[in-house]
């Protein structure tokens, strides 16, 4: 990547080092997901601070250059050596490592590479859409028989085998009255009619994200067709300079009209890249404008506490004629 775009950033912040120690953010950078404590340090050039259990893939995979990492003094003691007077650190560090990492410098919090992150270069996005197709190929062979616990392992299993490093998030499969649940975990119940599945694969790092909603009742498939229309009023609104709260209003006062905004519980969407929720946040809260290249999901849902849920997500690519990512039929039907 071209790190001067980031030497410009520091500048601007007036930012003379940063480190990043989010495993995402280091992969970002280097290439290289660390399975232990890694950072990366960024004073014009990056270099990759890995533990010694890391250090030979590290120095295999890496992009940038590769040193051990030892102790937060030796960090402490380089940073001193170098004169450096302002360090910028991620928003999500922990209290304790700004407590490791206190000298006489001053400590900033700068989200750089998230901000980066959330435009997408064209080889992200062929990794999204790999990691979309393995998860649609997936559940196309779905069998919908047992406990839900055992559905989602089932689709777990689907997705290994069709080539996902591993599952985006902890799988959604919620039937009957739990599918009221948005974010229901997989219980012992045996699955019934009205079944919402949310789930995701996971290629060379990059997530994919979605949902479907069978449904059973006449009341049912009026709900479904509620959520869609504003999901495809969502989705048409997405440009590059549009506010993400905008987005989010749309799709609101869809369901508003039809006398559903109560049940409708949570923000539209999300970005979706190394982390499966990233910024922008597709929500009422939000001063995000997107952009183009940006990959966000639209997730309206209507929940009817004790009865039941639907929810269709999909993943759009923000281009000026927004591109719906996601291949799966909004009405696909899970077979039994």
């Amino acid at each position: 990547m071209d790190f001067d775009i980031i030497n410009h950033k520091m500048e601007l912040e007036n930012i003379q080092t940063l480190l990043f120690l989010k495993n995402e953010n280091i992969a970002y950078l280097s290439g290289f997901s660390p399975s232990s404590f890694s950072m990366v340090l960024f004073t014009e050039e990056p270099i990759l601070f890995a533990s010694k259990m890391d250090l030979e893939e590290a120095n295999i995979i890496s992009k940038i250059p590769v040193e051990e990492f030892k102790s937060f003094k030796e960090i402490k003691t380089l940073l001193k050596k170098d004169g450096i007077k302002t360090v910028g650190l991620e928003s999500s560090v922990s209290l304790g490592t700004c407590k490791n990492l206190r000298g006489d410098w001053k400590i900033v919090i700068s989200d750089t590479v998230n901000q980066l992150r959330m435009i997408k270069t064209p080889q992200e996005v062929k990794y999204i859409e790999k990691a979309i197709s393995i998860a649609e190929i997936s559940i196309k062979s779905l069998k919908l028989q047992g406990k839900e616990w055992e559905v989602a392992n089932q689709i777990n299993h689907h997705m290994k085998s069709n080539g996902s490093q591993k599952e985006a998030f902890d799988t959604i499969v919620a039937s009957g009255t739990r599918s009221s649940l948005p974010h229901a975990e997989p219980s012992e119940n045996k699955v019934e009619d009205n079944v919402l599945i949310d789930w995701g694969a996971k290629w060379n790092g990059y997530c994919s994200d979605c949902t479907r909603t069978s449904v059973s009742t006449e009341k049912q498939e009026e709900i479904r067709e509620i959520v869609l229309e504003s999901q495809k009023a969502g989705i048409n609104a997405i440009a590059p300079g549009v506010l993400a709260s905008e987005v989010d209003k749309i799709v609101r006062d869809v369901i508003f009209d039809y006398g559903y905004g109560k049940n409708f519980i949570h923000s539209t969407g999300h970005g979706v890249g190394l982390e499966v929720h990233e910024e922008p946040s597709l929500s009422l809260k939000s001063d995000s404008k997107l952009e183009k290249n940006m990959v966000v999901t639209v997730e309206p849902g209507i929940y009817f506490e004790g009865e039941f849920g639907v929810r269709i997500e999909d993943m759009v690519l923000v281009k000026k004629n927004p591109k719906i990512l996601t291949k799966l039929p909004s009405k696909f039907n899970f077979e039994c």
